[in-house]
């Protein structure tokens, strides 16, 4: 299902997540496009407050403000050349990370390109790149351990807030593999997601 991404009252959105959602995306946003892909821990903002109160402080979060809300933490920045969706087939996150969310931006073509898309990975980005009617997408997906998704789409040729598009399953493979990230299993751990990393709401 799809919304304006300010309605968040649908009974199968989490609010808080697409809040945190929303928050990533205009972040991000106004720094323009052709970034990297980025990835976010989602952690409960009252657990924040009370384990790490001085990070907590320079976002001006406190305990008004931290019931039944989650606040982004970047992680680092993915290697040039890094593929995110590899990236995340190889991680779990700790416990006391309530959700994640990641960033990219991708090429999308028309539904009557699929059958003249090549089956060679490097081909299929060439041909995605030189066809007519491409149109370049930020894509901001997040998940949750409790089973909650959300996504917000902006396009680069509809440039602005009113034109973005929220939704629970937007994108039903990142989320899959986002979701995948939370569930306990033997991929590599995130050991700690406050240490040298950068919440969006501290100013850089």
């Amino acid at each position: 299902m799809t919304s304006s991404p300010t309605d968040t009252s649908d009974f199968d959105v989490d609010p808080a997540l697409a809040a945190a959602v929303l928050e990533i995306e205009q972040h991000v946003a106004a720094e323009g496009w052709d970034q990297p892909a980025r990835l976010y821990a989602l952690v409960d903002t009252g657990q924040l407050v009370e384990h790490e109160p001085a990070l907590a402080a320079a976002m001006g979060l406190d305990e008004s403000s931290a019931e039944g809300s989650l606040t982004p933490v970047e992680q680092d920045r993915l290697p040039p050349g890094g593929v995110l969706e590899r990236m995340l087939e190889q991680i779990a996150w700790p416990a006391g990370v309530a959700g994640c969310a990641a960033v990219v931006e991708r090429l999308v073509l028309p539904p009557a390109a699929d059958d003249d898309i090549p089956e060679d990975a490097d081909e299929a980005e060439r041909f995605a790149r030189e066809h007519p009617d491409r149109q370049e997408v930020r894509i901001v997906a997040g998940a949750t351990r409790a089973g909650s998704t959300y996504c917000a789409l902006r396009m680069r040729a509809h440039d602005d807030d009113t034109s973005v598009v929220g939704g629970g399953d937007l994108v039903p493979g990142l989320l899959a593999l986002l979701a995948a990230t939370l569930t306990d299993d033997d991929t590599t751990d995130i050991a700690d997601t406050t240490d040298d990393t950068d919440a969006t709401g501290v100013t850089e």
